[in-house]
């Protein structure tokens, strides 16, 4: 078997330890497009504060994948799929054959059209290792940086620098910051956290033209900058899957193994639209801990074991300035607010289940236990959920609960 995988990723890492479980003899190949090892994208923000170095950024050694018997080819694309020849031509011209295929293609950032941008030379994303240093190379005492995007990307960009330059300003269309994972009082604590901090917010407004150093707002505001983080969201990589002729949406469509509408073609992480446990239909989640247990599965399949990850759910868990964030599932049925001293705790059940919860501050404590509870659709009548939205025990919890579930103490 030769297994080839698009995406030095941690979804294709993932893979190669599923198949490596099962397969010890087949040839693995990976594809990079990146000249770097498999490091781990949250960890951008930490580099640039200095937090963490390169080394420690990195994945997984290159020991794993001597071990593992991988091949990995650096710094080079896919271009195209031959799924009838059942081959992958990179753009150097080499043509690689393959019995089982993953996608793991990833997301790129998203440029919205806007008048005068290309005039921006010092114009940067946040996205890639190399984006994140080309960056920290520009940045300077006396520098101005403008952020368009107050969602998690952006956020995460300007808590990393805003200690190393004179000032930096958020501009988002939404009127509230981390718009797509906050309620309107939860991205209200944040945003007046985070103000205290030193960042300045134009909210509910947008960036209408540019000129080198300047953005003009359709508000009528004018800001000056030095750099420019384009940073309002990420798209899914689905080209060379969509040219291959295989089935795509936003991204591309997966069943809870992995397959996609080809039975020797796999994907998995930010570039797929598989099943989400709660809506119970397919959607984008660009989340880390899906990805590796997309690529898990597929894996395992693709060695011709048996695997599904039907519990993918929204989850963020994430600091900014001091100030930690959780959200998880969906916000919908009956919301239960409750009351919290130092944070903010809400809750959502629908059916006698809990479906989602955004947790700010001292109310994320013990988090786990409420993502336990969504991702193994807990019956809440078996438990005390009083006590549960209080303070997240397991002692709240029926015995044969603890045991089966949650695996707590019985």
């Amino acid at each position: 078997m030769h297994y080839v995988m698009i995406g030095n990723s941690i979804a294709s890492t993932a893979c190669i330890e599923a198949v490596r479980a099962i397969d010890a003899e087949g040839s693995i190949t990976v594809i990079g497009e990146e000249d770097h090892p498999c490091y781990s994208r949250p960890l951008i923000s930490y580099l640039l504060q200095g937090k963490t170095d390169e080394n420690r950024m990195v994945y997984r050694s290159e020991a794993f994948y001597e071990e593992n018997k991988v091949t990995v080819m650096r710094g080079v694309r896919a271009q195209s799929i031959d799924r009838e020849e059942k081959t992958v031509c990179l753009e150097n011209g080499i043509s690689l054959w393959y019995d089982k295929l993953l996608l793991a293609t990833g997301s790129s950032p998203f440029i919205p059209p806007i008048k005068g941008l290309e005039e921006v030379k010092n114009r940067f994303t946040f996205l890639t290792l190399d984006e994140a240093k080309r960056l920290e190379s520009n940045l300077r005492k006396e520098s101005r940086v403008l952020i368009l995007g107050a969602g998690l990307v952006g956020l995460k960009c300007a808590e990393a620098i805003i200690d190393k330059v004179q000032s930096v300003s958020v501009v988002d269309l939404a009127p509230r910051v981390l718009m797509s994972v906050l309620d309107d009082a939860a991205s209200e604590q944040v945003r007046t956290h985070l103000q205290k901090q030193g960042l300045r917010f134009f909210l509910g407004d947008s960036i209408a033209e540019c000129t080198p150093n300047e953005a003009l707002l359709q508000s009528g505001t004018v800001i000056g900058f030095d750099l420019l983080v384009i940073a309002v969201g990420v798209k899914p990589n689905i080209q060379i899957a969509l040219e291959a002729g295989l089935d795509v949406n936003r991204g591309i469509l997966i069943d809870e193994g992995g397959r996609t509408s080809d039975a020797d073609v796999f994907a998995a992480g930010d570039c797929t639209e598989g099943p989400e446990m709660i809506i119970g239909r397919k959607t984008v989640l660009a989340l880390l801990p899906n990805a590796y247990l997309q690529g898990e599965t597929a894996g395992t399949n693709m060695a011709g074991g048996t695997a599904s990850f039907d519990k993918a759910v929204a989850m963020n868990a994430l600091s900014l300035m001091g100030l930690h964030l959780i959200t998880v599932g969906r916000y919908e049925g009956t919301s239960h607010l409750v009351p919290c001293k130092d944070g903010y705790k809400r809750l959502f059940v629908k059916d006698n289940h809990l479906v989602g919860c955004i947790l700010v501050g001292e109310a994320g404590k013990r988090s786990g236990i409420y993502t336990a509870m969504i991702r193994n659709k807990v019956e809440l009548d078996s438990l005390n959920f009083d006590l549960i939205c209080e303070e997240p025990l397991l002692m709240a919890f029926a015995k044969s609960v603890r045991q089966q579930q949650l695996g707590g103490p019985v």
